[in-house]
């Protein structure tokens, strides 16, 4: 009986939104956005009281998207995403042409400018960081990468000898390289020992395996040990996997350099909504103080549009954009 329920259970179609899954992995989707765009098509179902998204159409789309902004006030950005899952839903998965949305009330766009801490105040933060986390808010700020970009580096991505670190897969699934400040150098190689150390017990214990990119561990089994693809910020406890028995090891938790962080700017005295991406921010910001050029400042942050690193311009340090106030001359 249970080997017909079984087989029962693997003949049925997938669910609407495992098949959302699997095709996002197949566009190599990041787990972030999988697990957004599920969520909102969960609470687009839920507001049309349950009913099947194949029996809804552009109407609906439109009325969940327009309550979104005028009764629940999300972001501008928040509704983007909102209509981006959905687009990917009906177009992908169901192959359902939504038509014109253009009836949509879209939620208002703020313009707001990035906090950016001056040099003083990026010295106090980073000081008031536990030592044991110190090295990831330094290359947060050193290198100007985002949150996730620091997390995942394995150790394959740091290049002493060129002085250089290459981000994979960071936002719109690009890779880039940016610089290894000289600075740090001496400390990431000792803290990379550490993990050295941390991987070499696993491996004796009989552990010490990561998780691997798309088919890599398909197509090379022994790879998911060798030093080059561990972490480089590994969390301090193994995980095993329920479903599978096996045991790795996984990197750091985002939140967990948040929490780090956000502890170590209050601790700092810095009065200013600061937290992980600031350190991106100022990163920007003094490159483009220091007399760099906007295009190479661009490069290094990733950025697809030079108009999204000229908002940087805009927060420069210059005292009113260079402007000497009347009052200065009383």
């Amino acid at each position: 009986m249970e080997d017909f329920r079984e087989a029962w259970r693997e003949s049925r179609p997938p669910k609407l939104l495992d098949r959302m899954r699997q095709q996002m992995r197949a566009q190599h989707y990041s787990n972030r956005t999988e697990e957004a765009y599920s969520m909102w098509v969960k609470r687009y179902v839920r507001f049309h009281q349950l009913r099947h998204p194949s029996l809804l159409g552009t109407a609906e789309v439109n009325s969940f998207l327009t309550d979104l902004a005028v009764n629940q006030k999300v972001s501008a950005s928040t509704q983007n995403q909102a209509l981006a899952a959905l687009l990917f839903l009906y177009r992908t998965i169901l192959e359902k042409d939504l038509g014109n949305l253009g009836d949509i009330i879209r939620a208002h766009r703020q313009k707001r400018l990035p906090v950016v801490l001056t040099r003083e105040e990026v010295k106090k933060v980073l000081l008031s960081i536990p030592p044991k986390r110190r090295i990831i808010g330094e290359i947060l700020y050193g290198c100007g990468l985002r949150l996730m970009e620091c997390v995942t580096l394995r150790v394959q991505d740091i290049d002493f000898g060129s002085n250089q670190i290459t981000v994979r897969e960071g936002k719109g699934g690009k890779d880039r390289v940016t610089m290894l400040p000289m600075k740090l150098k001496t400390r990431l190689k000792e803290h990379l020992e550490e993990v050295r150390k941390i991987h070499e017990n696993d491996l004796r214990e009989g552990f010490g395996r990561v998780l691997l990119p798309d088919a890599l561990e398909r197509k090379f089994p022994n790879a998911a040990v060798e030093w080059k693809w561990q972490w480089a910020f590994p969390q301090d406890r193994r995980w095993v996997d329920q479903r599978t028995g096996k045991e790795g090891r996984h990197h750091i938790d985002e939140s967990l350099v948040q929490k780090v962080v956000k502890s170590a700017v209050e601790k700092a005295g810095v009065n200013k909504s600061a937290s992980c991406h600031t350190f991106r921010h100022s990163f920007a910001t003094h490159l483009l103080e220091n007399g760099y050029d906007i295009r190479t400042v661009q490069e290094l942050l990733g950025h697809s549009d030079v108009r999204t690193t000229m908002i940087y311009v805009h927060v420069l340090n210059r005292g009113g954009l260079g402007v000497k106030s009347p009052v200065d001359d009383l």
